[in-house]
């Protein structure tokens, strides 16, 4: 469990597989039937060419066109950034409950995601964004996890110490990263029980 420190406090949350879950197998074999490929190996394309999409270091045309292969149109760029929304647009409903208690009792709540442009817009009025008065995504302020910078940028707008933010990722890489700089952190992995370890 964390430890947490007393006073006021941000919860900074991750977005994939904390609020969200993984991709179901549907979900996959859509997007790669419209890719024309597979995509969810670890050592595909898609997982390769990730982390500059996450930092904006590329358009949508070009991580697809990187991803599929050859050059891709703006509209088949959208159509895949759409499906790969929606993929990952599945919601832990326990995560959602850990939410919903916290905004009860009118915690500060703040989401830090890696996530490429166009998936950050589509979930700009989600539902599940009416609990986080800041949302931090790694394109638009161009550093991705575990960069300390992603980090340092969001200490900055919340004008937060590091000691008064707990930290919830499901990546061990992040927790190091969060943890070095003084933050209390929750590893995130199946079965954790968030609100045990956050003390709820």
């Amino acid at each position: 469990m964390a430890t947490l420190t007393p006073g006021p406090q941000w919860y900074l949350f991750d977005y994939g597989m904390v609020i969200s879950t993984a991709p179901e197998e549907a979900d996959w074999q859509v997007l790669e039937e419209a890719a024309g490929l597979n995509l969810r190996q670890t050592d595909s394309a898609y997982w390769l060419h990730r982390l500059q999409y996450d930092e904006g270091r590329l358009s949508s045309r070009d991580y697809w066109t990187r991803v599929v292969g050859s050059a891709v149109s703006e509209g088949r760029a959208m159509e895949l950034d759409s499906l790969d929304a929606i993929q990952w647009s599945h919601l832990n409903l326990d995560t959602l409950d850990v939410l919903d208690l916290l905004s009860s009792r009118t915690a500060e709540l703040a989401v830090l995601s890696n996530m490429p442009l166009a998936m950050a817009d589509e979930f700009s009025s989600a539902a599940w964004t009416r609990y986080f008065s800041q949302c931090f995504y790694s394109s638009r302020i161009g550093k991705v996890k575990p960069d300390p910078g992603a980090f340092q940028h969001v200490l900055s707008a919340l004008n937060a110490d590091p000691a008064a933010i707990v930290f919830i990722d499901d990546k061990a890489e992040n927790i190091a990263a969060a943890k070095a700089l003084g933050m209390t952190t929750v590893h995130h992995v199946p079965g954790t029980d968030l609100l045990r370890e956050l003390g709820l």
